[in-house]
């Protein structure tokens, strides 16, 4: 078993690529008793959008969970380069709709990293928390309760709170799932945006549209990397057949 290193350890200099945010080599992680990832090895560029792709039980979510720090890898090596600690924002589903939260509260939260549980927002986090709603489009929503409001308002909102983290690095677990194509096409947008503006943004996504409109992807079958680069290259018909057997 390989000793992993420090989850924000700054990359190697002599690493490759160069342009790379994460670089990771022979990574396994699971659960007790049940292994999801074996021996994975690849890198996420920085200031682009990567998806991941596989059906479910290929190992998305557990692989974004190691690279936001929430699950530990068994073995394996992974690297970061400079900036700062990675968000994760998880699947709509992992929020309870019985939270007494506001959107604003929810949004809040994403700065208890800086301020602790317990102290008050100073204003410049009340100035990030209202960029961060502004720039998701949720900030009429303040006062509603989260459990009131649509599948794409949550997750904008969720988003929104992922983002008042300020982190150069957002992962996000299926963040179009379960929406209508008219949320679906908002939520793409405004991850462009953000990549657009310095953010290196990971998606674990089912959604092949979202996933051809990244600009790297990584395919993964029962928790292996079977396909790696641009999704023209990465998504095609026979490579997605192998892996997504009919039922």
């Amino acid at each position: 078993m390989t000793t992993m290193f420090n989850k924000h350890r700054p990359t190697p200099p002599d690493a490759e690529p160069r342009n790379g945010r994460v670089r990771f080599t022979d990574l396994d992680a699971g659960y007790p008793g049940r292994p999801v990832l074996r021996q994975l090895s690849s890198w996420i560029p920085a200031l682009a959008m990567t998806a991941l792709v596989g059906p479910n039980g290929s190992g998305k979510s557990t692989l974004l969970g190691v690279l936001a720090g929430v699950i530990d890898a068994t073995s394996g090596q992974l690297w970061y380069a400079e900036g700062r600690p990675p968000t994760f924002v998880p699947q709509r589903g992992a929020v309870g709709d019985a939270l007494p939260l506001t959107a604003r509260q929810t949004v809040e939260m994403g700065r208890w990293g800086e301020r602790g549980l317990w102290r008050r927002l100073t204003r410049q986090d009340r100035t990030v928390v209202d960029s961060a709603m502004e720039r998701l489009g949720v900030a009429d929503l303040t006062d509603r309760q989260l459990g009131e409001l649509s599948g794409g308002q949550r997750q904008r909102v969720l988003i929104a709170q992922g983002l008042a983290q300020q982190s150069d690095l957002l992962l996000l677990d299926e963040p179009t799932t379960g929406l209508d194509p008219e949320a679906r096409d908002r939520i793409t947008a405004l991850l462009t945006e953000l990549v657009a503006d310095g953010t290196t943004v990971v998606q674990a996504t089912h959604d092949l549209e979202a996933a051809r409109s990244a600009d790297a992807c990584l395919l993964l079958s029962d928790g292996r990397l079977v396909g790696q680069g641009p999704p023209d290259q990465v998504l095609t018909p026979v490579a997605l057949s192998r892996i997504w057997q009919p039922a």
